[in-house]
């Protein structure tokens, strides 16, 4: 992308009036969360015309909710699986290439407080930078106590050896979501959030298109295209019941889910540009204390969770975990009183369907590409970091199922999102800090030429940032600016809630629309609502 192309407009009437008019297209993508806004992308680049249709808001489900991490998956390297690894650490190199605005490395240090865990881990780091080879962030290396105190001033250091210090990367992954989304459109696919698929169109036993309304308008809209893609994440079985009771079939659950829980302190539990790892808690799993935007993300779990909730809410045993394990590295252990913010995101754990005479396709043991005997083809599972691969392999998919033609070569692997810097420039996102303009890359310029540029609402939140949300990124609600344009229910749940009004008066001036400024501050008192 070049610096100087202006932004493009999202007004939403002109969205639906196109919306309108589109008869047929190439491909249909069915949600948008990082794969969906992936394959989007992909698809247009290579040359086919695309919409892509969330029912909610681009990255509302877990797309939001990450851990922030672009990583190549240390604990898949425990576990043996090297082609995993391998695949994730070059796509992390791809996506801090493709947006060094809203992604960065990050130094993770390691505290040992048993002699023999140093070489033991070290040993496995050292490993895993062998691995990233010429992608590498940095070399690991081996802490002393002091050094590691230095890294970590919030560490515990009471029997504390040393540290192991590694490198990956950190990411602003709904801001993330937002730039996909706006490369797409730029390159010229129709992107519609807060429109949900209503009915699938079968002709002659083949899927032959959706129906979908307008969450605001309430207008439907019947489009057809060649190809429909399932990318809804935990959501994915939902419209695969659809497709089967088409036919009469019904189709084998596909997603097991899982939840994760995160706990946002201030940073002062752990000051600092590094984030400290626990590789293996008392029962076996990992935390993080990881800085981010001006606080410090605790987590996460790995809960098994049977219903889908828009919004899931933590387990009292969630919380607990993550407190109790905090509290033995960190030297001032986080209390309930200290949480500024808890949520939940729900993870897409793929539990492979029997065949259904449909051609199935396990690209790997975290995301599989499926498709139905109608045609419907439905990618779920992965992480942020392979979301870009993940695309690949779906159009790949597409193409060997004959729903698609031979397509020219993906261009993702090396193509700037929107905001991103010209080649040579050395702008890049400083995360562990609160959020500024620098967060809008190459754009910053524009939005600080937005009225209220001069005006803050709070750290890292003008009143121009809003409008440009409201203007270019897709906003339709106070929720979709202050958990996703900008990060605060995420960072401070009450402060988010106190900002709504304001928030709101500049929607409904931007927008002339009731931008659910009740919903949000109800939304908030979830967010910092403990389990008991």
């Amino acid at each position: 992308m070049n610096k100087s192309v202006d932004p493009l407009a999202s007004d939403r009437m002109q969205l639906i009036a196109t919306l309108s008019n589109t008869r047929e297209v190439d491909m249909i993508v069915i949600g948008g969360g990082a794969t969906g806004l992936g394959v989007a992308l992909d698809a247009t680049l290579r040359g086919l015309s695309v919409l892509l249709l969330e029912s909610n808001d681009f990255s509302g489900g877990t797309s939001s909710r990450a851990t922030k991490l672009v990583h190549g998956g240390v604990r898949y390297l425990a576990q043996g699986n090297i082609h995993l690894v391998r695949e994730a650490l070059r796509e992390r190199s791809a996506l801090l290439h493709n947006a060094p605005h809203l992604a960065r490395p990050l130094s993770f240090v390691m505290p040992g407080y048993k002699f023999w865990e140093l070489p033991f881990y070290g040993l496995g780091l050292k490993t895993y930078d062998a691995l990233a080879g010429s992608a590498s962030l940095g070399a690991t290396q081996c802490l002393g106590r002091q050094r590691t105190i230095e890294a970590l001033p919030g560490v515990r250091t009471q029997g504390l050896k040393g540290s192991i210090q590694y490198w990956d990367g950190q990411f602003d992954d709904a801001r993330l979501a937002i730039a996909l989304a706006r490369t797409a459109a730029a390159q010229g696919a129709l992107l519609v959030n807060y429109c949900p698929v209503v009915g699938l169109l079968h002709e002659q036993g083949r899927l032959a298109g959706v129906r979908c309304q307008d969450a605001f308008g309430g207008s439907c809209h019947e489009v057809r295209a060649r190809c429909v893609v399932n990318a809804t994440g935990v959501w994915v079985d939902e419209i695969r019941q659809q497709d089967g009771a088409a036919h009469g079939r019904q189709s084998a659950p596909m997603v097991a889910p899982s939840q994760g829980v995160h706990v946002v302190v201030d940073q002062d539990f752990l000051p600092g540009d590094h984030a400290l790892l626990v590789p293996r808690t008392q029962d076996g799993r990992i935390l993080f204390a990881v800085p981010w935007l001006g606080k410090v993300i605790l987590g996460t779990t790995d809960t098994p969770r049977h219903d889908l909730a828009r919004e899931p809410r933590p387990f009292a045993h969630e919380l607990a975990f993550i407190l109790d394990e905090s509290a033995k590295v960190l030297r001032r252990a986080p209390q309930r009183s200290d949480i500024r913010s808890i949520w939940v995101g729900l993870r897409p754990l793929v539990r492979p369907p029997e065949d259904e005479g449909g051609n199935t396709k396990a690209i790997s043991r975290e995301h599989t590409v499926l498709v139905s005997p109608s045609g419907l083809v439905t990618v779920t599972g992965g992480k942020w970091t392979t979301y870009r691969a993940m695309a690949e392999d779906v159009l790949n998919q597409c193409v060997a199922s004959a729903l698609l033609e031979p397509l020219p070569r993906c261009r993702t692997v090396d193509f700037k999102l929107v905001g991103a810097p010209e080649e040579g420039a050395t702008v890049r996102a400083s995360l562990t800090r609160p959020s500024d303009i620098q967060t809008y890359g190459a754009e910053a310029p524009w939005v600080a030429s937005l009225p209220g540029a001069e005006v803050s609402l709070a750290p890292g939140l003008t009143e121009a940032m809003v409008r440009f949300a409201a203007r270019y990124e897709y906003a339709r609600t106070v929720e979709d600016v202050l958990a996703r344009r900008h990060r605060m229910l995420f960072l401070d749940a009450a402060l988010a809630a106190h900002l709504a009004p304001r928030v709101a008066d500049i929607l409904r001036e931007e927008l002339g629309v009731d931008p659910h400024e009740d919903e949000f501050v109800t939304l908030a008192q979830q967010y910092t609502s403990l389990p008991e």
